[in-house]
């Protein structure tokens, strides 16, 4: 399991999820589909999310996410962000 990263939110579908002050669901998510094995905040078995990026004109936006559910999605964040 990847320790880097850390569950920071569980969110339905377009559900506003808020990052660096940014909804996360307004931007178009990039990835090299980098997979990063996370913990399942609720049952704690192991999964495999992809990687993600959203290219603002003065930063990038990285997360992990991944639906543990139909429509339901895990977001994971950096532990130590720079």
């Amino acid at each position: 399991m990847n320790n880097e990263w850390k569950h920071f939110k569980t969110v339905l579908d377009g559900e506003y999820c808020g990052i660096e002050g940014i909804n996360i669901w307004n931007y178009e998510w990039k990835s090299d589909y980098e997979n990063v094995i996370v913990k399942d905040p609720l049952y704690g078995k192991t999964i495999s999310f992809n990687r993600f990026w959203i290219e603002l004109s003065n930063r990038k936006v990285e997360f992990v996410a991944g639906e543990f559910s139909m429509c339901v999605w895990g977001i994971y964040m950096r532990q130590n962000r720079k």
